[in-house]
């Protein structure tokens, strides 16, 4: 038996909850001039030790001669950490200046990376026979220069420190096409990536816990990994560092979305003991919302945000937060009822009908809102807004909401359709995690991310962009993109609770046009397996394998 340790610590000691992996990488991407042409393979791509020692073979040698010697390299995929660089001997036996920069893009890489949340562009001191680790941030690319004139440097080998969450993927989603399995997967990877100390926006940046980025991610987390304990620290930390009448974020959306996400989170995990301690906050936030509807039925709350493509028209905002309010106030009250506050959840359930419809509606993110709030009809908003245009319009956050709502219209072959243009065209891009915002219209002539960009196309990372997300500081890896995950294993492969934490499951599925599919969902039962083949009349035939205690309805 391996012996315990004693710590040696006087304090209280925190544990890190993620894993280390050493990633090496795949690919040079580019080298100046002044860099040696040995077998790359034999030193920058070959796993070694990543130990420093006085015995080993040389390296590679970078001699800084008048022009800075650098390399590009490619880790392959998406990744948060940092990188390991492995130094032999250097002749005046002191630490030389490098300067490392990280980059989503190879644009990103070779430019001028902003330091905004997390550095990606700096200079460090290496030693001699040494190892030294640089960087915090999310990335793909990376590039080294050697700075100082006159300087000489030995690398033995370069290689990422990959920090995650070493989580099973439990639910699992595969189909006839493989472009949506594609996308199945890189959504799940953009959410796994951004479950690191807590459940962030993004990994390079705002690196924060944003409540309304939340929802999405929970729900692609309920629907690959199921109950983890990132999420309930998240919702935590917001709720413990916004003690009312503060609103979370500083937006009163994101406290609705807190609520939201309370629900949600109680209906895929059941998990009444956690419930009962939101139950004091819960129970003084809902009255607060309450207190911001008025005489007329109209939201009077302060600080309404919705997405940015929608924050500048506030007539569409007003809108937005009403309909938002209502599922908030609906979601609030089946909350109440699950902790047998049947007072409350009766106030709930008044005020949330006084809420009614309001003038707006010309942006899908609303419209897609009023849908699910039940204050339009699905088949009517689809056919006037939703479908028309249907790449037009679409943000990677609110995305998710008009996949819902399209769905609730019965549109699931045009909303299967928009997955593989809208998301589909983010990996056509080179992309292994999707991004905080993209427009199919930045596709035209453009350059892939994991290429050097040329003259006569479109650098998408640098030209593109709005709001706080403009060129180069533009996240590449966002969890509130991830929405597709979840949609296509809740309704495409059909399964959705209808009863928290599972006892009882609805299993509907809407292949559109796809000939079959298959997979997994996690529950607190065990896990759900079926499959899915469309016959040629149009039925389809169900295998379908629940776990005890898991009724399907």
């Amino acid at each position: 038996m391996r012996p315990r340790m004693k710590s040696q610590s006087t304090g209280q000691e925190l544990r890190d909850p993620r894993t280390r992996v050493y990633v090496q990488p795949t690919r040079m991407i580019w080298q100046s001039p002044g860099c040696p042409v040995p077998p790359i393979e034999d030193f920058l791509l070959k796993p070694g030790s990543g130990q420093a020692t006085v015995w080993a073979g040389p390296g590679w040698i970078l001699k800084n001669e008048g022009m800075p010697p650098g390399f590009c390299v490619d880790f392959g995929k998406e990744l948060q950490g940092g990188i390991q660089i492995i130094c032999g001997d250097m002749p005046e036996h002191q630490p030389v200046k490098l300067r490392v920069r990280f980059g989503e893009s190879v644009s990103e890489a070779m430019g001028q990376p902003n330091n905004d949340h997390a550095i990606h562009d700096c200079i460090v001191h290496v030693p001699w026979m040494g190892v030294t680790e640089i960087g915090n941030t999310g990335f793909r690319f990376v590039r080294v220069d050697l700075v100082e004139e006159g300087s000489f440097l030995e690398i033995k080998e370069l290689r990422a420190v990959s920090l995650f969450r070493d989580l099973e993927w439990k639910g699992s989603f595969t189909c006839n096409d493989q472009l949506l399995n594609e996308i199945w997967h890189t959504g799940a990877y953009t959410v796994h990536l951004n479950m690191q100390d807590y459940v962030w926006d993004g990994i390079k940046r705002d690196r924060l816990v944003w409540m309304g980025d939340l929802h999405p991610e929970i729900r692609v987390i309920s629907t690959v990994f199921g109950d983890v304990d990132a999420v309930r620290d998240s919702l935590d930390l917001v709720r413990d560092e916004t003690p009312l009448p503060g609103w979370m974020n500083g937006m009163s959306t994101y406290s609705l979305w807190w609520i939201v996400c309370q629900r949600d989170w109680f209906l895929y995990n059941g998990n009444s003991s956690y419930l009962k301690q939101q139950r004091p906050y819960l129970l003084s936030l809902l009255q607060q919302v309450m207190d911001h509807v008025d005489e007329r039925g109209e939201e009077r709350l302060p600080g309404g945000f919705l997405d940015w493509p929608t924050s500048k028209d506030p007539e569409e905002v007003h809108a937005g937060v009403q309909a938002l309010l209502k599922i908030s106030l609906e979601a609030g009250g089946a909350l109440c009822r699950a902790l047998g506050d049947e007072k409350e959840a009766r106030q709930c359930h008044v005020a949330a009908g006084k809420l009614r419809s309001l003038r707006g509606g010309r942006t899908k993110q609303v419209n897609a809102l009023r849908v699910l709030s039940g204050l339009a009809d699905p088949q009517e908003t689809n056919a006037r807004v939703l479908s028309r245009d249907p790449f037009e319009g679409i943000s990677t956050f609110y995305g998710f909401y008009v996949l819902e709502a399209r769905a609730l219209a019965g549109d699931h072959k045009g909303t299967l359709d928009l997955i593989r243009a809208y998301w589909g065209g983010m990996l056509h891009l080179g992309a292994t995690t999707f991004w905080e915002d993209f427009d199919l219209a930045w596709m035209e002539n453009a350059s892939r991310i994991d290429e050097m960009p040329r003259e006569d196309t479109v650098d998408v990372h640098a030209t593109y962009g709005d709001y706080c997300y403009k060129g180069l500081r533009h996240s590449l890896c966002h969890g509130w993109a991830g929405g597709p995950t979840a949609w296509l294993s809740e309704h495409v492969l059909g399964v959705r609770p209808s009863q928290a934490g599972f006892k009882e499951v609805r299993i509907a599925p809407h292949l559109g046009d796809l000939e079959w599919v298959e997979g997994t969902f996690p529950t607190p039962y065990g896990m759900i397996s079926v499959r899915h083949n469309a016959k040629r009349d149009g039925t389809v035939c169900s295998d379908i394998q629940l776990p005890d205690g898991v009724r399907s309805v």
